[in-house]
């Protein structure tokens, strides 16, 4: 099923006969990617530690960007002098960017919630702002991202009841201004994001209206922020058919491979999160066999390879149309994680080295972007509860007290 409508369109492909799982296309203003997807953060306008051309290498489609940090510094005026986000930070694939909201409710001092929006101090200088669905959009339309989120309040998963249905319906009110306020319907595309915690009758109403405005695309929010996996395996079951199926569907804060397994399967095309390169900056990498935290003593002496099972170039097919003649783009037989030793890598962070956090940031990156790979082709060949099962078993989720994410 497909929809041509607007400046972001999803292309549906297949779908994976055991478990309904999606494999599709995002189109967008810069391109056209591939479905399932993680997205690399780039809070400031940069994936920290990752250039844009190794991006590009290890098979990054879509960048996240921070509405709140571009806002307060460099701020989005200056950007759009520059030319929008993509000219400024020399990305020429998609960009999303979030509300801000997050930040603001996380960060900030001294906030103060009204239906207008939020008052508050900002972090850095703590000069005080206000945000609010018409300010998230004017700064998002002065970025330029592809795709844009509605401002909502992010709340704890455990509040009561009252509290939540009342954030809810006020993300909805939201919601149905920043979409009367969107100025660039034709170049940018805004998504919707379903709320209601663990509460299905909250979901049901959040995700029924939000559909209503038919908007581009939606996104499920206010999961992976305290709650089981078991518990946001529940809430996916019964919100994402309530989504349209013409559209993409994105699961904000999520990068443990389980969980990046469990929600495709319940329908789910996009991802992001800071994980990858958080822990990568401290010392600890996702490898097909499970965590390695580089930094402990027992890696001075292990000569073997970083990861012997991930290849550094992404065989995504759309990044080998965009480079062409990939004889001349690949370096043969390059592979940090092949060619380097886990005690190089240790060394690399005993002394402080910076090249140390780099590695394994990117590192991280590919190993998420190499497993959504893996599982498209999983969807395409209808082997997707198989490919879980050896996933699952090769990273360690079914050894007893294993230490995940």
């Amino acid at each position: 099923m497909t929809q041509e409508k607007g400046a972001v369109w999803y292309e549906h492909l297949h779908t994976e006969k055991h478990t309904g799982a999606r494999r599709g296309r995002l189109h967008t203003p810069h391109g056209t990617f591939e479905t399932p997807m993680f997205m690399p953060v780039g809070t400031q306008g940069a994936v920290k530690g990752v250039n844009n051309k190794t991006l590009k290498e290890i098979g990054s489609q879509f960048i996240l960007a921070n509405t709140y940090h571009l806002w307060v510094r460099p701020g989005d005026e200056l950007i759009a002098e520059a030319g929008g986000l993509h000219k400024y930070m020399g990305w020429d694939q998609a960009i999303l960017t979030d509300s801000g909201g997050f930040q603001v409710f996380s960060l900030a001092d001294a906030r103060k919630l009204t239906e207008e929006g939020a008052t508050f101090r900002n972090h850095v200088n703590g000069s005080k702002m206000f945000l609010s669905p018409e300010v998230a959009m004017r700064i998002q339309n002065n970025l330029g991202s592809d795709v844009m989120m509605q401002l909502d309040e992010a709340i704890p998963y455990f509040e009561s009841y009252e509290y939540i249905k009342d954030s809810m319906q006020r993300s909805l009110r939201w919601a149905d201004r920043a979409q009367q306020y969107h100025k660039k319907t034709d170049t940018q595309a805004l998504f919707g994001i379903v709320q209601g915690a663990g509460f299905k009758g909250l979901r049901t109403e959040s995700a029924q209206e939000l559909v209503k405005l038919d908007l581009p695309g939606y996104a499920v929010g206010g999961l992976s922020v305290g709650e089981s996996k078991k518990e946001m395996n529940r809430v996916l079951d019964f919100t994402m058919p309530l989504l349209p199926e013409d559209k993409p569907r994105y699961l904000m804060g999520v990068a443990a491979p389980d969980s990046l397994i469990d929600s495709v399967i319940r329908g789910v095309d996009m991802f992001d999160c800071v994980l990858p390169t958080r822990v990568g900056r401290k010392g600890t990498l996702m490898t097909r066999r499970g965590r390695v935290v580089i930094k402990n003593s027992k890696y001075k002496n292990d000569f073997s390879p970083i990861d012997p099972d991930l290849d550094y170039y992404s065989k995504n097919p759309i990044r080998q149309e965009q480079f062409g003649n990939l004889a001349q783009y690949d370096v043969p037989g390059y592979s940090p994680y092949q060619n380097l030793s886990r005690s190089y890598l240790h060394h690399l962070f005993n002394a402080n080295e910076l090249l140390g956090a780099q590695i394994a940031s990117e590192h991280n990156l590919r190993y998420l972007l190499n497993l959504m790979e893996e599982m498209r082709t999983a969807i395409e060949n209808d082997q997707l509860l198989e490919f879980r099962e050896r996933v699952l078993e090769e990273y360690g989720y079914n050894k007893a007290n294993a230490r995940l994410f």
